[in-house]
């Protein structure tokens, strides 16, 4: 796993530039048809153009067998061990919105969902409801009051929410806490439960504020419940510019991926639209302004949990066609080509296979096997490797580290 005080030891300057592309979720899983997987399905011919004169391989996000959250798998793309370095993704939407999280705050994300007569959970993302929608109920939720606690509540986009809990009479507040959706359909939503003894009076709060809301939802289908997810203090992270030495910047229209590379340091752009073309604008009129660039694609990720293997495979034919020459076009001195986390849409959901990764350099040494896919990049030099790796050796191949000892 890397060091991060060895990258703060060795780093230096150098005038390269390092691309770190990220399809999320781009890993899948077979289908029956033709045994082949969303990646390998889909028409890359750009993609496989590059990987003939790049390295492949599988990156791991966490560990062999674990299925890692998108705030940990991203974590482990920036370098930052995600065993180590623990986040919760209610910080990371609050963050991503751009909310000035103090130090003392818990924050949580929401989904809005729609339950049943008997209270069970028919629909975890309330249909996806419409971030308009989602604004007028947020409205409503801002009337709820908790003694001694000042509450925020703000809209994310469609059935997401940031809910923010801010001391006011000298209490601590604490973020040990499950989260209230069980992850499956036809059951009710679980209560806030403390894991440690510090955590009750907060989760107790919690509770409270989850009762009236729900009261408050139950005349609004399909948004007519919510639950509460990833709560959680800031962690004060290690700055990527520290660790690296890098002037850092973030192109993602998805405000939770946002928010993780707030939370490191990156400097977030803004995007004009939420096309992939919009994102590529942007990389091309900051080319000049940054030495690392974290290009965000949301939507391989969405039609994975979708359970749509075309959606899917003709969003990477999207990447593809749209964002590979574009990158390529600017001359980059490394670009990676990776995922943050596999969502087979088999599944339905963020699995444990390793992430196909393509890494082109102008100093590696290429596989040779011209083609970007799960069995392609298990024949590469790379092999199965920690995706902590990836900035380790982009650093390396964009000669911005020194020699280590004599």
């Amino acid at each position: 796993m890397t060091d991060l005080t060895l990258m703060k030891t060795l780093h230096i300057p150098a005038k390269t530039k390092i691309v770190q592309l990220v399809m999320d979720g781009v890993g899948g899983a077979p289908r029956a048809l033709d045994g082949k997987t969303e990646l390998e399905a889909a028409r890359t011919p750009n993609l496989d153009a590059l990987a003939a004169h790049s390295q492949l391989g599988l990156a791991v996000p966490v560990r062999p067998g674990i299925t890692p959250g998108s705030g940990p798998a991203h974590l482990a793309l920036f370098g930052y061990d995600p065993l180590t370095y623990v986040i919760g993704r209610g910080v990371l939407e609050a963050l991503g919105i751009g909310f000035e999280l103090q130090p003392q705050d818990v924050a949580a994300r929401g989904n809005f969902c729609t339950v049943d007569e008997q209270g069970r959970i028919t629909d975890r993302r309330a249909g996806r409801i419409a971030t308009e929608v989602n604004q007028k109920l947020v409205a409503l939720l801002r009337d709820i009051k908790l003694p001694g606690i000042q509450t925020f509540v703000e809209t994310v986009k469609d059935y997401r929410l940031v809910l923010v809990l801010r001391p006011t009479a000298g209490q601590t507040l604490h973020a040990n806490i499950l989260d209230t959706d069980p992850q499956q359909l036809g059951v009710p939503p679980l209560p806030a439960r403390a894991q440690d003894e510090a955590s009750e009076a907060t989760a107790a709060v919690v509770n409270q504020w989850i009762a009236a809301a729900r009261e408050i939802l139950k005349g609004h289908p399909p948004a007519n419940s919510l639950n509460l997810r990833g709560l959680a203090r800031d962690p004060g992270l290690p700055k990527f510019s520290e660790v690296y030495g890098l002037k850092a910047a973030a192109i993602a229209t998805y405000p939770m991926y946002r928010g993780v590379a707030r939370l490191v340091g990156m400097d977030v752009l803004t995007v004009a639209g939420e096309e992939i073309e919009d994102e590529v604008e942007t990389l091309r009129a900051q080319w000049e302004a940054y030495d690392y660039f974290f290009f965000h694609v949301k939507k391989t990720d969405s039609a994975g949990e979708d359970g749509n293997f075309e959606g899917k495979s003709k969003v990477i034919e999207h990447v593809d066609r749209a964002v590979i020459p574009a990158i390529l076009a600017l001359n980059p001195d490394v670009f990676i080509v990776t995922g943050d986390h596999s969502t087979p849409s088999a599944l339905k959901s963020h699995s444990w296979h390793p992430v196909p990764t393509l890494f082109w350099s102008k100093y590696c040494l290429p596989d040779g096997v011209g083609e970007y896919g799960e069995r392609a990049c298990a024949r590469g030099s790379l092999g199965v490797f920690p995706a902590t790796d990836e900035m380790p050796l982009a650093m390396g191949h964009s000669l911005r580290l020194s020699k280590y000892g004599a």
